[in-house]
């Protein structure tokens, strides 16, 4: 656990995550910390986990997980992300529930990083009125 000294949020990172981020060989490891920096920095409500060999953000119910098979961008998925507004357009897919935000380097995920933290303040709202 580390405070933030840009946002003065006390930020939760899980020592399971770390370890497992640390001996994941991926080509995309800064990135996938990057993502993973912004989410938790959003809200200090957040925690994280490994669910499904993967790091997932979790709010009272899961968030979104990490899909560590992409390689070409980080791939992140929102299980029940069709119940997520999303007015800037961050989340793609036409499934039934989930959806998934895709970032191709370090530049495209500072591009909307705003975004993402609008969509995991919303994820919040719907959690708090339930």
């Amino acid at each position: 656990m580390y405070i933030s000294t840009k946002y003065q949020l006390e930020v939760k990172y899980n020592e399971e995550v770390d370890k497992f981020l640390e001996n994941k060989d991926h080509p995309l490891s800064n990135e996938i910390r990057k993502v993973r920096d912004i989410i938790l920095e959003t809200d200090d409500r957040i925690e994280e986990a490994i669910k499904w060999s993967s790091p997932t953000f979790m709010y009272k119910g899961n968030i979104a997980s990490f899909f560590m098979n992409a390689k070409k961008f980080v791939s992140l998925m929102f299980h029940t992300g069709a119940s997520i507004k999303d007015n800037r357009g961050l989340l793609e897919g036409e499934g039934k529930e989930g959806r998934v935000a895709r970032f191709e380097d370090l530049a495209d995920i500072e591009k909307k990083k705003s975004a993402l933290q609008e969509v995991i303040r919303e994820w919040i709202k719907i959690q708090d009125r339930s």
